[in-house]
């Protein structure tokens, strides 16, 4: 007998004269929509969209591939309605020129809309992650990656949006993330910061060691920047995570590039006990507050993690090491961090920069002029930052 945890968020709605239950599932916290229509291949765009605008979620029964066509016209139908907003500004009389941080927060804005619009459209799940639709896809494995084993004795209803993102994160665990640095791949996990950006990989497996013997790697993520340093001949890594995703991820990655041996996992908050010569830091770039559990690879309300690991790094450092601490200037280049604000906190902490190594972006945004954060991604650098105890 299987479980049901009766507390869940479930979904509620009328069809054929009777009420409905189904248990609500999201990864981004989401709550469930207040008022739930079926749906099949008959409804058309237009209605799905107004439905979709006003709150209305729509569980689909009919064909899966279907739904994803309707998912893509939903998609056309924000994208228009956005550009006529956008061309109605532009006609407007100009006032002040937009400031990088207020584009950022309206593009943030704009993605969070589209978000919630595009996650009325809800795909029912059956038992063992079964989808009872025609032509619906096997997505058994993607979905105990991503939820584990005790949603697979469950029905259960998730967006389609949601359900294509684990079957496109199934797809990269699968095929991987070429490291040029590793001469190998690291399989990232559905929600685990994939290492795409490999400029940061680039500065740490290419800066000069302080020392060899023992280094810790704080925010392990996918263990990718652990497997550099063991590469490079450290001889012992202690990685820490606070997410178990991450420390699992990492294990399997450090296991198949054959570094495991010299790496310890452990699952706490910023450093583990001692001092190392080397500690290593990249923690997200952007002093915001994430929207979901996804997003906090990428976001760091009030700096949080990066105060953190420069007011302890001191504490932590053997007598002459470094801590190499991984930033982009993105934050500044969008006005949400001053500055000034980074070399003050340094500072405070008792620290003292002893070399910087920068490197600019190579990811496709950072020459896309459609990209609404062109301006700030046009000049954003890399840092790593070689910090020492002041003394």
């Amino acid at each position: 007998m299987t479980h049901t945890d009766d507390s869940a968020p479930h979904l509620a709605w009328q069809s054929d004269g009777a009420a409905h239950t189904l248990r609500w599932h999201s990864e981004a916290g989401n709550p469930p929509p207040k008022r739930v229509v079926e749906a099949d291949d008959q409804i058309p765009a237009d209605t799905a969209y107004k439905l979709a605008c006003e709150g209305t979620g729509l569980l689909w029964r009919g064909d899966f591939q279907n739904a994803r066509q309707l998912l893509q016209a939903l998609g056309r139908r924000i994208d228009r309605a956005r550009e006529r907003a956008d061309a109605k500004k532009k006609a407007a009389p100009k006032s002040e020129a937009v400031q990088p941080g207020h584009a950022f927060h309206q593009h943030r804005q704009v993605q969070a809309q589209r978000a919630r619009i595009l996650g009325m459209l809800l795909i029912p799940v059956e038992p063992g992650f079964v989808i009872p639709l025609r032509r619906a896809p096997e997505v058994q494995a993607a979905c105990r990656e991503a939820y584990g084993e005790p949603l697979a004795g469950e029905s259960f209803a998730v967006s389609l949006r949601e359900l294509q993102g684990l079957i496109g994160a199934h797809e990269w665990r699968k095929k991987g993330v070429a490291i040029a640095a590793l001469d190998g791949a690291i399989h990232p996990y559905y929600g685990v910061f994939s290492p795409v950006r490999g400029e940061y990989v680039d500065l740490v497996a290419q800066a000069p060691l302080p020392s060899t013997e023992l280094a810790f790697d704080i925010g392990v993520g996918t263990g990718v920047l652990s497997a550099v340093l063991a590469r490079r001949g450290v001889r012992k890594v202690v990685a820490t995570d606070m997410d178990e995703r991450a420390l699992a991820c990492a294990r399997e990655n450090l296991q198949g590039l054959g570094v495991l041996p010299q790496v310890e996992l452990q699952k706490a908050d910023l450093f583990p006990e001692g001092r190392a010569s080397l500690i290593v830091c990249n923690p997200p770039w952007l002093p915001a507050r994430p929207s979901s559990p996804i997003e906090h690879a990428v976001y760091d309300p009030d700096s949080r993690m990066l105060l953190g690991f420069l007011k302890g790094l001191g504490a932590h450092l053997a007598p002459g090491g470094e801590g190499w601490l991984i930033m982009s200037d993105f934050a500044e280049q969008l006005g949400l961090r001053a500055p000034g604000m980074l070399t003050e906190a340094i500072a405070a902490a008792g620290l003292e920069v002893a070399a910087r190594h920068d490197i600019k972006p190579r990811h496709g945004k950072a020459v896309d002029r459609d990209d609404p954060l062109h301006a700030a991604r046009s000049k954003e650098t890399t840092t790593l930052w070689r910090l020492k105890v002041r003394t």
